[in-house]
């Protein structure tokens, strides 16, 4: 199958959270497979163009009231030979930030310079001769892909194309004044036809919820969650009526980057086998933050953006949030790695100030990612709503037993433990609120004292989880399948 990627970032080009790894990573499956992968994306001018090759000849994108003249650009992922195809356009992408920046969060050219990687995506396919089965975009920044395949671009060379958009974070969907329309390239027809008007304005997102033949998010929870008042950002009635085209394909892990036994960050290795190098990697965790060095009480792990969406203010609010009684109440310890909101990297640095037990590094750190993964014994992800979530599944592969929210991945990816049986791979908690999170740590808190055995149990059943991407490229190509059948009248199983 011929499977173009679209996307806005792309490991190791350009990055801002894990759409960028989970795009790179199901190309290079998809790719070890056997499929024709391509990736399409910006070039941003952090992205060195001296160590991509030229395609010589310029192209001409309909985006804006003019047409707009682009270089194309080409280089591989690492390792492999998956092309991925650079857009460069000075205008557009000739700037710090992917969206925005700290000065101007959300760039106000933000639907022009969408529309350049859109128009242009179909562009390249043209001036290459190669027309993809699927064309696969990822989250609002892509929105207008499908937008262009359903009600400009299918017929001819694209009549046999079908669509695939996935929701990465239903929370970002591409609000822009109704003024940003003639950027967009598109006739005016299709402001209300494609679905891009709501409330007087652009929603990019909500174009694409319209017009791709199948929709998935990166999980099978969140697919059910966004369907929901609570969890649909407004769009909830939509995917209700396109509930029928709605899937969750679960993400899966980079297995190369994130394995104990392998990983280059980490002093000491260690396998579901053997786990006597783990309690070494936790007393380097606890040297390098300042923590008393203390093999038997537990290590607990937050490894987080801090932003509301991460549930921090039940963690970390003056006076409202838990971890000040947690960390006075109970004998255990925190190693804590982020950065985000100001009040709140103000609030961790009071309290490690205060608190003996708890230590922080405000920013981020690769490398103490993995050891605080590896040397934890719990770790704390309390988040608001999480379409996928990573760090529950590395924790458990570094058995590390995650306490998290009952929400999206987290909800599909780890099990409850069952304090008789000792059965499960972590803790869950539905509300989120300080009481809850306080009362979870506990019973986590309370296992590790006494119930050993348990907490042996459920490490070794977590490392031997199949996190792989390889059943994520199975659920991708039942997806693919159907949105040909869909919106094509393409029968795969037809094919030889």
């Amino acid at each position: 199958m011929k499977i173009l990627m679209v996307t806005s970032e792309t490991v190791p080009f350009a990055k801002t959270g894990g759409l960028a790894d989970a795009v790179s990573a199901l190309a290079l499956i998809l790719k070890k497979q056997g499929h024709d992968v391509r990736i399409v994306m910006p070039r941003y001018y952090k992205i060195d163009r001296t160590k991509l090759k030229p395609i010589e000849a310029p192209l001409a994108v309909a985006a804006g009231q003019i047409e707009t003249w682009v270089k194309v650009y080409e280089s591989t992922l690492p390792s492999s030979e998956v092309p991925v195809y650079f857009i460069d356009h000075e205008q557009c992408f000739g700037r710090d930030g992917i969206y925005g920046t700290k000065a101007e969060p959300d760039f106000h050219d933000n639907p022009y310079r969408s529309a350049v990687l859109c128009h242009g995506a179909f562009q390249i396919c043209r001036m290459l001769g190669w027309y993809p089965d699927i064309m696969h975009a990822h989250d609002w920044f892509c929105a207008l892909v499908p937008v262009l395949l359903k009600h400009v671009c299918r017929n001819g060379y694209f009549a046999h194309t079908a669509s695939v958009f996935t929701i990465h974070n239903l929370g970002y969907q591409g609000w822009y004044s109704k003024d940003s329309f003639p950027a967009l390239g598109l006739d005016w027809n299709l402001y209300h036809g494609a679905g891009l008007e709501r409330n007087g304005c652009i929603n990019l997102l909500q174009s694409a919820l319209s017009c791709s033949d199948m929709i998935t998010t990166v999980s099978p929870t969140y697919a059910q969650e966004i369907q929901t008042p609570d969890g649909g950002f407004g769009l909830d009635g939509l995917l209700r009526v396109r509930k029928d085209v709605v899937r969750g394909v679960l993400n899966g892990c980079d297995l190369d980057t994130w394995n104990p036994k392998t990983d280059k960050y980490i002093p000491y290795k260690f396998d579901s086998k053997n786990l006597s190098n783990k309690a070494k990697c936790k007393a380097e965790v606890q040297k390098k933050l300042g923590l008393p060095v203390d093999p038997d009480v537990p290590l607990f792990g937050i490894i987080t953006r801090l932003a509301d969406q991460k549930g921090i203010a039940e963690v970390f609010a003056p006076t409202y949030g838990s971890i000040f009684n947690i960390c006075s109440n109970m004998n255990v310890q925190f190693a804590i790695l982020g950065s985000g909101e100001k009040w709140c990297e103000d609030e961790i640095n009071s309290l490690q100030s205060k608190l003996p037990n708890l230590k922080a590094y405000i920013g981020y750190d690769e490398g103490l990612s993995h050891l605080i993964e590896a040397g934890s014994d719990f770790f704390l992800m309390p988040s608001r709503y999480e379409p996928c979530g990573l760090n529950q599944m590395y924790s458990m592969l570094y058995g590390t037993l995650p306490i998290v929210r009952r929400t999206g991945g987290l909800a599909d990816t780890v099990e409850q433990y069952n304090e008789f049986s000792g059965e499960g791979t972590g803790f869950l908690f539905d509300s989120l609120t300080p009481g809850a999170i306080y009362d979870t740590v506990g019973w986590a808190t309370y296992a590790y004292y006494n119930k050993k055995d348990h907490i042996k149990k459920m490490q070794v059943r977590g490392m031997t989880k199949d996190f792989s991407w390889d059943k994520s490229a199975e659920g991708y190509m039942n997806v693919y399948s159907e949105a040909l059948m869909r919106g094509c009248g393409i029968n795969t199983n037809d094919w030889v």
